[in-house]
């Protein structure tokens, strides 16, 4: 067995953003996803998001690509939902997602704002980094951005990704440094 340590923050979407993870829906909608990535054999840190987002952080084995992990639990999630019965108004995805890879040693910061998530949500103290599922957003940094944060550090250094300049041409969104 191959030895992995592959942490991302995936976060996605109901399609139109619909509020359809209401308190009596987003159990079952989070047991049905927890439980397949659970089967593809992933350890799943923490599962959480508001009415119309859901947000995973989440160790992909390495023989499952992230893009087919994610389609699998979002498909298997919606389907078993819409089987069961349990609201007349059916359930889907929209197609895009966002994914982020970080290290073991952020990997307590993730957890905590993915808990924290209805919080952040009713606080308006979200990352909006960290909010986005659009999967052609392409971010680039520099090296030194991978050095060990405290909390407050990281979510300072998360919010100012998300304040940097991007030339809408490329997809390319400035470190701190070139945004001048």
């Amino acid at each position: 067995m191959p030895y992995w340590q592959l942490y991302y923050h995936i976060v996605w979407a109901t399609k139109n953003r619909e509020p359809l993870l209401t308190p009596q829906v987003e159990p079952l909608v989070h047991e049905y996803l927890r439980n397949k990535a659970l089967n593809l054999e992933a350890r799943v840190y923490a599962l959480n998001g508001y009415l119309n987002h859901v947000h995973m952080v989440v160790s992909i084995p390495p023989k499952i690509a992230v893009a087919k992990f994610i389609g699998q639990v979002k498909a298997v999630a919606s389907v078993r939902f819409n089987q069961s019965g349990a609201q007349s108004v059916p359930f889907y995805w929209q197609e895009e997602y966002g994914v982020f890879s970080f290290d073991r040693k952020r990997l307590p910061n993730f957890i905590g704002y993915v808990e924290r998530q209805k919080d952040h949500h009713n606080k308006s103290t979200i990352i909006p980094i960290l909010e986005r599922d659009l999967q052609d957003q392409v971010i680039k940094d520099e090296a030194a951005i991978y050095l060990a944060l405290g909390d407050r550090e990281w979510v300072r250094e998360m919010n100012e990704y998300n304040s940097s300049p991007a030339d809408q041409s490329s997809g390319y969104i400035a470190s701190p440094d070139e945004s001048g």
